[in-house]
């Protein structure tokens, strides 16, 4: 008898928006043959600014082309530039280095926690120079940084503080959101975000009116709102579409099922991995204050080998970032000679991300699990 091998997971599934195509197709026809003719920056966004800002209670919400022209707009309303420096993680994205070098400024790299994965406050507050002028934790995986720390660093210092939330929306710590603990903060609205689109896309969130004004100049070639060639600064063009726009209002109200889901299986994940902690692989912290789980990711000591060993079986995972940011081409010109990261750099090793995307069923999530500890019982 010939046994079928277990179906494939998928890390993010092809069919995301499946169940949402065909109102994806109404509303490409209802704003292609609109008398307004408007594309981008139209009444729809307006309308999605309007919805984030009041269910965040924000001061404003501004809507861009991407979470990384999110960052590099607040930098330039900021007035960051040549001779300052930016505190960012040396573990992330490369948008938390490149959006400052962007703008002529240095990122100065702090090393991470070994926990959380996210920016270490004491490591960052020994890198406070004359220079510094912001300090910019990001939210790592499914865990927001530790706010409260570098809300108080950025006080005592004197610094602007900018929250890369890219990742978190959703999330909440101690009762506030993810994205307005600092000055400003942002989200990406990529397909594989928490309330991601078909399309690239994100905002910027701020309890700063004034901020939000200059930000929302800076998007538009740095036009004013409502004034068309009167340019006050000199802008970018990140400007959001319309129809996705209007595609994020219609998915808004399945948001927080779709986040309860994730949580619902990063719970079970954690609750199956804790026991390998001290066997190689070990699940990010338990506490549900702060989670917000764009992915489930696991440090394993043996990463490369639990990889292949999922993928054998039909899991797939992901590995974000194989390398600190100081150790890529592009921003070694900004790591002093001889410097190390020592966390970042084990993290870089260790980290693999696990499916837990909202349509992963019962059977799908025990399946990765299974496999996990199996791998560990295997090779340990």
């Amino acid at each position: 008898m010939t046994v079928s091998p277990p179906a494939a997971v998928p890390f993010f599934p092809p069919d995301l928006f499946e169940a949402d195509r065909a109102a994806l197709i109404r509303l490409v026809r209802e704003i292609g043959l609109d008398p307004e003719q408007r594309f981008i920056l139209g009444r729809r966004t307006a309308a999605l600014e309007e919805l984030l800002r009041d269910d965040l209670g924000a001061a404003d919400v501004v809507a861009c082309s991407s979470g990384t022209s999110a960052l590099s707009l607040v930098l330039r309303a900021l007035d960051i530039g040549p001779g300052d420096e930016v505190i960012v993680p040396a573990f992330g994205c490369a948008p938390l280095a490149a959006s400052v070098a962007g703008t002529g400024a240095v990122p100065v790299f702090a090393d991470i926690r070994p926990d959380t994965l996210t920016m270490d406050p004491d490591h960052a507050e020994h890198l406070v120079t004359a220079r510094t002028r912001v300090v910019m934790p990001a939210h790592m995986f499914s865990v927001m940084a530790d706010m409260p720390r570098f809300t108080e660093l950025a006080r005592r210092h004197g610094l602007r503080l900018l929250e890369d939330s890219a990742v978190a929306q959703g999330g909440v710590l101690r009762g506030v959101p993810a994205g307005l603990w600092g000055e400003a903060g942002v989200y990406s609205f990529v397909q594989v975000k928490t309330c991601g689109m078909p399309g690239e896309g994100g905002v910027v969130v701020t309890r700063d009116a004034a901020l939000g004004e200059t930000v929302r100049m800076l998007r538009n070639h740095g036009q004013p709102a409502g004034r068309r060639f009167l340019h006050r600064a000199i802008g970018l063009n990140s400007r959001f579409d319309e129809i996705q726009a209007a595609f994020q209002l219609h998915r808004y109200a399945g948001f927080p099922a779709r986040l309860a889901r994730r949580a619902e299986i990063a719970a079970y994940y954690t609750e199956r991995f804790t026991p390998l902690a001290d066997r190689g692989v070990v699940p990010p912290p338990p506490d549900e204050d702060g989670r917000c789980f764009y992915v489930y990711t696991v440090l394993a000591a043996v990463r490369d080998a639990l990889g292949a060993y999922l993928a054998e079986r039909g899991v797939a995972t992901h590995v974000y970032y194989p390398r600190p940011l100081p150790a890529h081409a592009a921003f070694a010109p900004y790591a002093p000679p001889g410097a190390r990261w020592p966390r970042a750099e084990q993290a870089a090793r260790r980290h693999l991300s696990l499916p837990v995307h909202h349509l992963l069923t019962d059977a799908q999530v025990e399946q990765v699990a299974d496999l996990v500890c199996a791998f560990v019982h295997e090779h340990h």
